[in-house]
């Protein structure tokens, strides 16, 4: 009768760990794609990043030189 070999399990186990770990990133793209259409669906297509960034000239520093 044989035996199963140490390295089965190994690789068994690697390949465990790599399949979650890809469910995992997938489970995250699926969450960040989601809240991206509800912002879109709100109506706010403002990265809030940049929120508060105003274009244009900007007003002059107030430097005492």
């Amino acid at each position: 009768m044989a035996k199963k070999s140490y390295y089965s399990f190994k690789k068994f186990e690697r390949e465990k760990v790599r399949n979650k770990k890809k469910q995992e990133k997938l489970e995250r793209k699926q969450e960040s794609k989601d809240r991206k259409t509800a912002l879109m669906e709100s109506g706010e297509n403002i990265d809030p990043d940049i929120a508060d960034i105003v274009p244009g000239p900007q007003p002059p520093e107030n430097s005492e030189e």
